[in-house]
This record gives structure tokens, C-alpha cells and sequence, in this order.
């Protein structure tokens, strides 16, 4: 890639939502944000916070916006559109990275387009793009135990044997969002696709 990314992390407003799996997004861009030693502020035009600067190596990286929804994740695409065409970057360079049900807990995965699974942020995002042919960086959370409702599994809390690796998953998430950047999505994939889950 080389114009602007837009890095998003999908998640719920509120301190009770702030642990929850769904929030994962939200986690893994505070992750990037230290790295980056920078500190989100509100957007003008979107409910959303945002850190704008740089990634990879002085006079090598690409120019990114650093984003957190601040909407609840089912209207996840009125920000994610709006810092888009704030910031004049196509759909092919906006990540959204976001917490998967249908990935094991530890692992990241990477993808362009496909169906939003479920994911009712997701599918607010393609709703307002026009289009799937945006880039996912996918946080495995796990499925819910047998019997367990979706959204009460994704609402929940990490078990405290999970919390003792989430760092090292988001540490991963976050790298894999900024390799994604500076390389695409095949060298991201061979990257980390490659990779073990990272298990309790």
C-alpha cells in the first residue's frame, strides 16, 4: 500500500463494554497507539477517535489514521464511511480490525471482502462503503460454549486464563494491522496466518 490507511478498531462505547470480547478492536488500536506514542482525540466530523501520523521505518512508512469508534458496533459504519471520505481513502485501504467468533481465541487472520459472518458491525461498515472489498484484521474470540447466546458471549468478559495471554494476542493484532499497511495482504497473511494460536 501506498496512500493513506485508515485503521479502525470496532468496539462499544462505555466503561462497562471496555473489557468485553467485542471490544477486542478497540484494545488492539490502544496497543497501536502506545507503540506509536501518540494519544487519541475526537474526530471533527465522526463518532470516532483518532490518532494521525505515520507507520514503519522515517521516510519509508505509509501515512495512517488510527481510529476507535465511538458508536455502538451496529452503527459502526456511519464513522468508519465518514473518516473515510473525511481523509480521501478508497475502501481498499481502510483495516478494520474486529473480534471473530469464528476463530479460534489467540489466532489472528487476515482478509479483503467476504460475507460480515454475522458480525452486525461489519455488515453497518459494508452497508455504508457500498462494498465488502475492505480489509479485515480478524481477533479470535472464540465461539460461545454450548447453549451460551452469541451476543452475551461477545458482551462477556475474558476468562481469567485468557487474560493472561490477551496482551500477547493484541501485541499480534497490532502488528498484523501495521504489516498489513506497509506490505498487503498476501505478505500479511504469510506472516501471520502461519502462526499457532496463542492459548491460555
Amino acid at each position: 500500500m501506498s496512500s493513506t490507511v485508515l485503521i479502525v478498531g470496532l468496539g462499544n462505547p462505555g466503561p462497562q463494554y471496555a473489557q468485553t470480547r467485542h471490544n477486542i478492536g478497540h484494545m488492539c488500536l490502544d496497543v497501536m497507539a502506545g507503540s506509536a506514542g501518540g494519544r487519541f482525540s475526537s474526530a471533527k466530523r465522526a463518532a470516532a477517535e483518532v490518532i494521525e501520523g505515520r507507520l514503519g521505518l522515517p521516510g519509508q512508512g505509509v501515512r495512517a489514521v488510527l481510529a476507535k469508534t465511538t458508536s455502538f458496533m451496529n452503527v459502526s459504519g456511519g464513522p468508519v464511511s465518514s473518516l473515510a471520505q473525511y481523509y480521501g481513502i478508497d475502501p481498499d485501504h481502510v483495516i478494520v480490525v474486529h473480534d471473530e467468533i469464528d476463530t479460534e481465541f489467540g489466532t489472528v487472520r487476515l482478509k479483503q471482502g467476504g460475507g460480515e459472518g454475522g458480525h452486525n458491525g461489519l455488515r453497518d461498515i459494508t452497508r455504508a462503503l457500498g462494498t465488502r472489498d475492505y480489509l479485515r484484521v480478524r481477533l479470535g474470540v472464540g465461539r460461545p460454549h454450548r447453549g451460551q447466546d452469541t451476543a452475551d458471549h461477545v458482551l462477556s468478559r475474558f476468562s481469567a486464563a485468557e487474560r493472561k495471554v490477551l496482551d500477547d494476542l493484541l501485541i499480534d493484532g497490532a502488528n498484523a494491522a501495521e504489516h498489513l499497511a506497509l506490505h498487503g495482504l498476501l505478505s500479511a497473511q504469510n506472516e501471520f496466518h502461519q502462526r499457532e494460536a496463542i492459548r491460555p
